[in-house]
Protein backbone atom coordinates (compact mmCIF):
# COMPACT_ATOMS: atom_id res chain seq x y z
CA UNK A 1 0.00 0.00 0.00
CA UNK A 2 2.85 2.32 0.90
CA UNK A 3 3.76 2.06 -3.21
CA UNK A 4 0.24 2.89 -4.37
CA UNK A 5 0.31 6.09 -1.69
CA UNK A 6 3.42 7.01 -2.87
CA UNK A 7 2.58 6.33 -6.59
CA UNK A 8 -0.30 8.60 -6.13
CA UNK A 9 0.80 11.59 -3.95
CA UNK A 10 4.48 11.07 -3.68
CA UNK A 11 4.16 10.65 0.04
CA UNK A 12 6.00 8.62 2.67
CA UNK A 13 3.67 6.75 3.81
CA UNK A 14 3.43 8.05 7.35
CA UNK A 15 -0.07 9.36 8.83
CA UNK A 16 -1.82 8.63 5.35
CA UNK A 17 -5.28 10.40 5.22
CA UNK A 18 -7.25 7.54 2.93
CA UNK A 19 -9.93 9.75 2.51
CA UNK A 20 -7.99 11.83 -0.06
CA UNK A 21 -7.95 8.32 -2.40
CA UNK A 22 -10.60 8.45 -5.26
CA UNK A 23 -11.55 6.16 -8.14
CA UNK A 24 -9.05 8.57 -10.23
CA UNK A 25 -5.83 7.84 -8.17
CA UNK A 26 -6.33 4.13 -8.03
CA UNK A 27 -7.53 3.36 -11.85
CA UNK A 28 -4.24 5.14 -12.47
CA UNK A 29 -2.14 3.24 -10.43
CA UNK A 30 -3.58 -0.16 -12.28
CA UNK A 31 -3.15 1.50 -15.67
CA UNK A 32 0.27 2.16 -14.51
CA UNK A 33 1.00 -1.03 -12.63
CA UNK A 34 -0.37 -3.12 -15.71
CA UNK A 35 1.95 -2.12 -18.15
CA UNK A 36 4.43 -4.23 -17.09
CA UNK A 37 2.21 -7.14 -15.14
CA UNK A 38 0.84 -9.73 -16.82
CA UNK A 39 -3.11 -10.36 -16.77
CA UNK A 40 -3.27 -12.71 -13.67
CA UNK A 41 -1.24 -10.31 -12.04
CA UNK A 42 -2.93 -7.65 -12.97
CA UNK A 43 -6.07 -8.83 -11.34
CA UNK A 44 -4.67 -10.09 -8.13
CA UNK A 45 -3.22 -6.41 -7.53
CA UNK A 46 -7.39 -5.25 -8.10
CA UNK A 47 -8.13 -8.15 -6.04
CA UNK A 48 -5.79 -6.92 -3.02
CA UNK A 49 -6.96 -2.80 -3.72
CA UNK A 50 -10.81 -4.38 -3.52
CA UNK A 51 -9.86 -6.31 0.04
CA UNK A 52 -8.23 -3.27 1.78
CA UNK A 53 -10.53 -0.62 1.28
CA UNK A 54 -13.03 -3.17 1.89
CA UNK A 55 -11.15 -3.38 5.16
CA UNK A 56 -10.69 0.38 5.34
CA UNK A 57 -14.38 0.99 5.09
CA UNK A 58 -15.40 -1.76 7.83
CA UNK A 59 -12.94 -0.60 9.97
CA UNK A 60 -14.80 3.65 9.90
CA UNK A 61 -11.42 4.04 8.73
CA UNK A 62 -12.73 5.42 5.24
CA UNK A 63 -16.11 7.11 4.67
CA UNK A 64 -17.72 5.11 1.43
CA UNK A 65 -16.66 2.22 0.68
CA UNK A 66 -14.73 2.93 -2.26
CA UNK A 67 -13.89 -0.85 -3.31
CA UNK A 68 -17.54 -0.95 -4.92
CA UNK A 69 -16.42 1.48 -7.82
CA UNK A 70 -13.16 -0.40 -8.41
CA UNK A 71 -13.74 -1.92 -12.18
CA UNK A 72 -13.22 -5.86 -12.95
CA UNK A 73 -10.78 -6.70 -15.58
CA UNK A 74 -12.28 -8.68 -18.28
CA UNK A 75 -10.87 -11.73 -18.31
CA UNK A 76 -11.58 -15.00 -21.03
CA UNK A 77 -10.15 -18.15 -21.48
CA UNK A 78 -7.50 -18.34 -24.49
CA UNK A 79 -7.95 -14.58 -25.11
CA UNK A 80 -4.43 -14.11 -25.93
CA UNK A 81 -2.02 -14.99 -28.25
CA UNK A 82 0.93 -17.54 -26.87
CA UNK A 83 4.09 -15.73 -26.96
CA UNK A 84 6.95 -17.42 -28.67
CA UNK A 85 10.26 -16.99 -31.04
CA UNK A 86 11.14 -17.41 -34.58
CA UNK A 87 13.10 -20.39 -35.46
CA UNK A 88 15.94 -18.93 -36.51
CA UNK A 89 15.62 -17.16 -32.77
CA UNK A 90 15.71 -19.89 -30.97
CA UNK A 91 18.70 -20.79 -33.04
CA UNK A 92 20.39 -17.57 -32.26
CA UNK A 93 19.86 -18.72 -28.02
CA UNK A 94 21.34 -22.11 -28.64
CA UNK A 95 24.52 -20.34 -30.41
CA UNK A 96 25.04 -17.76 -27.65
CA UNK A 97 26.09 -20.28 -25.00
CA UNK A 98 29.77 -19.87 -25.15
CA UNK A 99 30.84 -24.25 -25.46
CA UNK A 100 34.15 -23.54 -23.82
CA UNK A 101 32.78 -23.00 -20.22
CA UNK A 102 31.28 -25.50 -17.86
CA UNK A 103 28.29 -23.52 -17.29
CA UNK A 104 27.62 -22.92 -21.28
CA UNK A 105 28.18 -26.47 -21.93
CA UNK A 106 25.61 -27.06 -18.59
CA UNK A 107 23.36 -23.82 -20.19
CA UNK A 108 22.84 -24.97 -23.96
CA UNK A 109 22.30 -28.38 -23.05
CA UNK A 110 19.35 -27.43 -20.66
CA UNK A 111 18.07 -24.73 -23.18
CA UNK A 112 18.21 -27.81 -25.98
CA UNK A 113 16.08 -29.63 -23.48
CA UNK A 114 13.85 -26.72 -23.62
CA UNK A 115 13.48 -26.00 -27.52
CA UNK A 116 13.49 -29.26 -28.74
CA UNK A 117 10.98 -31.14 -26.14
CA UNK A 118 9.43 -27.89 -24.83
CA UNK A 119 9.93 -29.35 -21.29
CA UNK A 120 9.14 -27.08 -17.88
CA UNK A 121 11.15 -25.34 -16.07
CA UNK A 122 10.50 -27.61 -13.46
CA UNK A 123 10.89 -30.73 -14.80
CA UNK A 124 14.69 -30.30 -15.74
CA UNK A 125 15.08 -29.20 -11.77
CA UNK A 126 13.74 -32.75 -11.40
CA UNK A 127 14.99 -34.75 -13.89
CA UNK A 128 17.97 -37.55 -12.37
CA UNK A 129 20.82 -39.16 -13.96
CA UNK A 130 18.62 -42.75 -13.59
CA UNK A 131 15.55 -41.18 -15.80
CA UNK A 132 17.96 -40.97 -18.81
CA UNK A 133 18.27 -44.30 -20.77
CA UNK A 134 20.73 -44.58 -22.99
CA UNK A 135 19.90 -47.47 -24.98
CA UNK A 136 16.94 -47.15 -25.85
CA UNK A 137 16.95 -43.65 -26.10
CA UNK A 138 14.05 -42.57 -24.18
CA UNK A 139 14.12 -39.91 -21.20
CA UNK A 140 11.66 -40.29 -18.45
CA UNK A 141 9.69 -36.49 -17.73
CA UNK A 142 8.54 -35.66 -14.47
CA UNK A 143 5.31 -33.83 -15.35
CA UNK A 144 2.23 -32.22 -13.37
CA UNK A 145 0.00 -34.33 -11.40
CA UNK A 146 3.12 -37.15 -10.78
CA UNK A 147 2.22 -37.06 -14.40
CA UNK A 148 5.56 -39.64 -15.88
CA UNK A 149 6.26 -40.19 -19.75
CA UNK A 150 8.50 -41.12 -21.91
CA UNK A 151 10.15 -39.33 -24.58
CA UNK A 152 12.58 -39.89 -27.47
CA UNK A 153 15.85 -37.89 -27.12
CA UNK A 154 17.08 -35.89 -29.85
CA UNK A 155 20.29 -36.59 -31.34
CA UNK A 156 21.62 -32.91 -30.16
CA UNK A 157 19.98 -32.97 -27.11
CA UNK A 158 21.49 -36.72 -26.03
CA UNK A 159 24.72 -34.90 -27.59
CA UNK A 160 24.63 -32.21 -25.43
CA UNK A 161 23.49 -33.78 -21.92
CA UNK A 162 26.51 -36.19 -22.82
CA UNK A 163 28.81 -34.19 -23.08
CA UNK A 164 28.06 -32.49 -20.26
CA UNK A 165 27.77 -35.02 -17.92
CA UNK A 166 30.97 -36.82 -19.05
CA UNK A 167 33.50 -33.32 -19.14
CA UNK A 168 31.29 -31.37 -17.00
CA UNK A 169 28.91 -31.93 -14.64
CA UNK A 170 30.65 -32.04 -11.07
CA UNK A 171 31.18 -35.69 -8.89
CA UNK A 172 28.64 -35.23 -6.09
CA UNK A 173 26.13 -37.10 -4.44
CA UNK A 174 22.98 -35.55 -5.06
CA UNK A 175 21.12 -37.47 -8.59
CA UNK A 176 19.73 -34.03 -10.43
CA UNK A 177 21.14 -34.59 -13.67
CA UNK A 178 21.48 -30.47 -13.80
CA UNK A 179 23.69 -29.24 -10.52
CA UNK A 180 25.52 -26.00 -9.65
CA UNK A 181 28.71 -25.91 -11.53
CA UNK A 182 29.86 -23.76 -8.34
CA UNK A 183 30.67 -25.77 -4.91
CA UNK A 184 28.41 -26.46 -3.04
CA UNK A 185 27.46 -28.75 -5.59
CA UNK A 186 23.71 -29.04 -5.38
CA UNK A 187 20.32 -29.32 -7.66
CA UNK A 188 18.42 -26.23 -8.51
CA UNK A 189 16.89 -24.85 -5.80
CA UNK A 190 13.55 -23.82 -7.83
CA UNK A 191 12.49 -23.05 -11.42
CA UNK A 192 13.88 -19.86 -10.89
CA UNK A 193 17.23 -21.00 -11.75
CA UNK A 194 16.10 -22.46 -15.43
CA UNK A 195 14.12 -18.95 -16.22
CA UNK A 196 17.42 -17.22 -14.90
CA UNK A 197 19.01 -19.40 -17.60
CA UNK A 198 16.89 -18.45 -20.52
CA UNK A 199 16.47 -14.68 -19.71
CA UNK A 200 20.46 -14.62 -19.97
CA UNK A 201 20.54 -16.81 -23.53
CA UNK A 202 17.88 -14.20 -24.82
CA UNK A 203 20.13 -11.22 -23.38
CA UNK A 204 22.98 -12.68 -25.17
CA UNK A 205 21.12 -13.22 -28.43
CA UNK A 206 20.18 -9.53 -28.20
CA UNK A 207 16.06 -10.90 -28.42
CA UNK A 208 13.45 -8.57 -27.29
CA UNK A 209 10.75 -10.57 -25.03
CA UNK A 210 8.16 -9.65 -22.91
CA UNK A 211 8.01 -13.53 -21.91
CA UNK A 212 11.58 -14.64 -20.74
CA UNK A 213 10.82 -17.35 -18.79
CA UNK A 214 10.72 -21.56 -20.06
CA UNK A 215 7.45 -21.43 -21.60
CA UNK A 216 8.89 -19.03 -24.26
CA UNK A 217 10.62 -22.25 -25.56
CA UNK A 218 7.81 -24.53 -25.07
CA UNK A 219 5.15 -22.10 -26.77
CA UNK A 220 8.09 -21.88 -29.32
CA UNK A 221 8.16 -25.70 -30.53
CA UNK A 222 4.49 -26.33 -30.38
CA UNK A 223 3.85 -22.90 -33.07
CA UNK A 224 6.83 -24.86 -34.94
CA UNK A 225 5.06 -27.59 -35.39
CA UNK A 226 2.01 -26.44 -36.01
CA UNK A 227 3.59 -24.25 -38.84
CA UNK A 228 4.99 -27.75 -39.88
CA UNK A 229 1.73 -29.35 -40.23
CA UNK A 230 1.36 -31.23 -37.06
CA UNK A 231 -1.69 -31.58 -35.50
CA UNK A 232 -3.04 -30.34 -32.35
CA UNK A 233 -3.60 -34.08 -30.60
CA UNK A 234 0.29 -34.61 -32.06
CA UNK A 235 1.47 -31.21 -30.12
CA UNK A 236 -0.72 -32.21 -27.03
CA UNK A 237 0.88 -35.55 -26.90
CA UNK A 238 4.65 -34.16 -26.95
CA UNK A 239 3.89 -31.27 -24.90
CA UNK A 240 2.08 -33.95 -22.31
CA UNK A 241 -1.31 -31.62 -21.54
CA UNK A 242 -4.09 -33.36 -19.35
CA UNK A 243 -6.57 -31.46 -22.03
CA UNK A 244 -6.53 -30.97 -25.19
CA UNK A 245 -8.79 -27.81 -24.24
CA UNK A 246 -5.54 -26.72 -23.55
CA UNK A 247 -3.44 -26.95 -26.94
CA UNK A 248 -6.15 -25.28 -28.38
CA UNK A 249 -4.62 -21.97 -27.66
CA UNK A 250 -2.22 -22.89 -30.80
CA UNK A 251 -5.21 -22.32 -33.29
CA UNK A 252 -5.09 -18.84 -33.14
CA UNK A 253 -1.64 -18.60 -34.23
CA UNK A 254 -2.14 -21.41 -37.48
CA UNK A 255 -2.63 -18.49 -39.76
CA UNK A 256 -3.38 -20.51 -42.75
CA UNK A 257 -5.87 -22.52 -41.57
CA UNK A 258 -7.48 -19.24 -40.02
CA UNK A 259 -7.85 -17.37 -43.75
CA UNK A 260 -9.79 -20.01 -44.86
CA UNK A 261 -12.05 -19.45 -42.72
CA UNK A 262 -12.27 -15.98 -43.09
CA UNK A 263 -15.68 -14.54 -44.57
CA UNK A 264 -15.95 -11.13 -46.65
CA UNK A 265 -17.42 -8.34 -45.21
CA UNK A 266 -21.04 -7.59 -45.35
CA UNK A 267 -22.06 -4.76 -47.60
CA UNK A 268 -25.52 -3.56 -47.40
CA UNK A 269 -27.42 -2.06 -50.66
CA UNK A 270 -24.09 -2.45 -52.22
CA UNK A 271 -22.26 0.21 -50.61
CA UNK A 272 -19.49 0.83 -48.72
Amino acid sequence: MFLFWKKCFDGDGEDINYDKITLDHINKYILSHSKSASLGHTKLLITALRSFFTYLYSRGIIANNIALSIPKIAFWRLSSLPKSLKPDQVEKMLKSCDLKTHIGQRDHAILLLLARLGLRACEIVSMRLEDIDWESGLILIRGKGSREDYLPIPHDVGEAIAQYLKNVRPKCAVRNVFVRIIAPYQGFSSSVAIRDIVDNALTRANIQSIRRGAHLLRHSLAVRMLQNGASLREIGEILRHNSQTTTEIYAKVDLKALHSLAQKWPVVGGAI
